[in-house]
């Protein structure tokens, strides 16, 4: 545990008994200066008032599409104005949330310096800005890095510069409760703003809780799927769950590992852990991980899918979210899913397809986003790339062969297609659910407690969509199975 380095100035509260036309200030190029278009949403103004409240700390645990990037900026323009904040700094997990911030800062006049990939290509302009600030020859500066980059000794190097009126802005800030990122936050730094859907880290409390030490308790208000859907922020939807089977080979894997997570649980909740044996479990995570793996690239899903498009040849804007399941497991790995879906789609149905992984570059990603908003593409097949920050609101309806127990994958998957776009009155969503296998009594009970959490996730988001009624019969033959009729 660390000392909090906590700021030294004094924060006002915002929106105090001004008038909402007052919040919209003059400034000069490159500084922060809300647009003057822009009116934030209620729970966006209460956000940004709360976050003050703290005395500039905290974490938005706001829905995916409900302005989480908006409303940080806010922050800063508030900042700006009450304390002549210096320094933004921004810092997402992925590449392309690098240019997609780069964009929403230019709308609020920022010019931002974006420091990732090749260190030769920013190191000398961050140093020089910074010099500049220092001598009041630049009045502010914006960074936007990547969580690689941040903990790279080149921009390590950097953060003793760092002015102290500086706010540091965590995007999709789970990620940073991974041990060698969490020890790379800059500590002199006070102002801390951490932005998710999901901060909570998957069967990771001590990452959660050093995510929480750092940038802050969840201010509220929270903001849920459910809100985001009544304030139009969301798109209303139809849900589909797809029950499918797992293969014989599949299923014997899948009650072997079953009966290796029920004793990893086991030890784990024992009172005397034995010497050297580790309070977070590393044993239980990876059993969990390869189960996933094997559930997210189940064989059966691939005719699931094939039966599912025979009948849809004229549809449109479909995203095809894959697994990242396991070459080690001795099953498909990601690739060989995505391949054997593009196939499926392009080949066997003649749909107007692409894939879309990590390795595809920016400036195809863009293309493809063109030509898929088009309707010159019908689909994308994709894998985890398009989990966090991607934004193509065109998507209407999604086929889920991935539906991950993690629930920030879970909630992110949705909420990407449930972003609104010009003619998109609803989405239509897909996902197809696999069937535990049947299992011997005591395997039986450990797998009913696991799967009690995904399945109030399932029924939660059958309740939020149009036809909930059907959707909720669908997985009633689930509930009736493992005796959780409950929920």
């Amino acid at each position: 545990m660390y000392v909090k380095q906590q700021p030294t100035f004094k924060l006002k509260l915002p929106f105090a008994g001004e008038s909402k036309g007052s919040y919209h200030h003059q400034s000069l190029p490159g500084c922060p200066r809300v647009p003057p278009s822009l009116q934030l949403r209620t729970y966006q103004q209460q956000a940004v008032h709360n976050w003050f409240a703290n005395n500039g700390r905290g974490t938005l645990k706001m829905a995916t599409g409900s302005g989480k990037t908006i409303t940080a900026l806010a922050i800063a323009c508030e900042l700006y104005k009450q304390i002549n904040l210096k320094v933004l700094l921004v810092v997402c997990p992925y590449r392309h949330l690098v240019t997609q911030w780069a964009r929403e800062c230019e709308k609020f006049n920022l010019q931002p310096l974006l420091a990732f990939e090749n260190i030769r290509t920013w190191q000398s302009q961050l140093s020089t800005q910074l010099y500049n600030l220092r001598s009041s020859s630049q009045p502010f500066l914006t960074v936007i890095t990547s969580n690689s980059t941040l903990i790279g000794d080149g921009f390590q190097s950097q953060l003793k510069y760092f002015p102290e009126r500086t706010l540091i802005i965590g995007d999709e800030a789970h990620n940073l409760g991974a041990p060698k990122l969490e020890e790379s936050l800059p500590r002199r730094i006070g102002l801390r703003l951490a932005l998710s859907a999901t901060p909570e880290r998957y069967f990771d409390e001590g990452g959660t809780q050093s995510l929480f030490d750092y940038f802050g308790p969840v201010i509220q208000p929270e903001f849920t799927l459910k809100d985001a859907i009544h304030q139009g922020a969301l798109v209303h939807y139809l849900y589909h769950p797809i029950l499918v089977e797992l293969t014989e080979t599949e299923s014997h894997t899948y009650a072997k590992l079953t009966q290796k997570i029920g004793r990893a649980l086991l030890y784990r909740n024992k009172e005397n852990v034995a010497p050297g044996y580790s309070e977070d479990n590393e044993d239980l995570k990876p059993l969990l991980m390869q189960r996933a793996r094997l559930v997210g690239a189940a064989e059966n899903k691939l005719n699931a899918l094939r039966e599912l498009m025979t009948t849809r040849r004229e549809t449109t804007h479909t995203l095809f979210y894959c697994s990242d399941g396991s070459p080690e497991m001795g099953q498909r790995s990601s690739l060989q899913q995505l391949k054997a879906v593009a196939k499926i789609l392009g080949v066997e149905l003649g749909y107007r397809i692409s894939t879309y992984t990590a390795q595809t570059t920016l400036q195809e990603r863009e293309v493809l986003r063109r030509q898929f908003e088009s309707g010159e593409l019908q689909g994308l097949v994709a894998i985890r790339c398009l989990d966090e920050g991607v934004d193509i609101p065109a998507i209407q309806t999604a086929v889920i062969l991935a539906s991950s127990s993690n629930p920030r994958q879970f909630i992110q998957r949705r909420g990407r297609v449930l972003r609104p776009a010009p003619g998109k009155d609803r989405a239509t969503i897909f996902d197809m659910i696999v069937l535990p296998p049947d299992l011997e009594r005591n395997t039986l009970e450990i797998e009913r407690n696991l799967l009690r959490k995904e399945l109030l996730r399932f029924v939660e988001f059958a309740d939020l969509a149009d036809n909930a009624g059907e959707a909720r019969m669908k997985l009633l033959n689930l509930q009736k199975r493992y005796g959780l009729l409950d929920i």
